[in-house]
């Protein structure tokens, strides 16, 4: 990650002694996957893409879902995202997934771990997978598609860490994770 883009400090409340990391990719790459993997291994780690944490919103952007009446997104709920990762935590924090706004909470963050995956294995995975049913309509296959070639670039770039995990196991997936943060890195 660029300086301009990494931790942040008692100024902005964020915690000096604990270590934020974003998780993020396109739809299928393995997040909560991932997260699940972190919480047994006993880390804090939350999936941000559930109704918890994000929201639909009204957008009129290229990402809104042009299936819908009016045009849509899912946004994280910016101020209890940000609460999270200004709040006292112990030591490491992995949060995951990918939402428009996610790079206004990028000075928040000490990492942020890119997962991607070859497009014929995410048409794959989008197809046959069990956990949601996202990606599996034409029109969202079609959308999610146009919206890789315009949004991973972008992830990719604020990346300090990218991971193709259509070639690791979620397990060696965690560990290539728990060790870049463990090392310090940034960047």
């Amino acid at each position: 990650m660029s300086p301009r883009t990494v931790g942040g400090d008692a100024s902005d409340g964020n915690d000096a002694s604990t270590v934020r990391t974003l998780i993020t990719g396109m739809s299928a790459v393995g997040k909560s996957s991932v997260i699940s993997e972190l919480i047994k291994l006993r880390y804090r780690a939350i999936d941000l893409d559930t109704d918890e944490w994000s929201q639909l919103v009204p957008d009129d952007s290229v990402y809104a879902d042009p299936t819908t009446l009016a045009p849509m997104d899912w946004r994280w709920r910016e101020q209890e995202v940000h609460a999270l990762l200004t709040g006292a935590v112990e030591d490491t924090l992995f949060v995951a997934g990918t939402s428009t706004n996610q790079s206004r909470l990028y000075p928040l963050l000490d990492h942020v771990v890119l997962l991607m995956i070859p497009t014929a294995v995410a048409i794959d995975r989008l197809a046959n997978r069990t956990t949601n049913a996202y990606g599996q309509d034409p029109a969202e296959l079609r959308r999610e598609l146009q919206l890789r070639t315009v949004v991973e670039p972008l992830l990719r770039r604020s990346a300090c860490l990218e991971i193709d995990t259509s070639r690791h196991p979620v397990a060696s997936v965690s560990a290539v994770i728990t060790n870049h943060v463990a090392a310090g890195h940034s960047g």
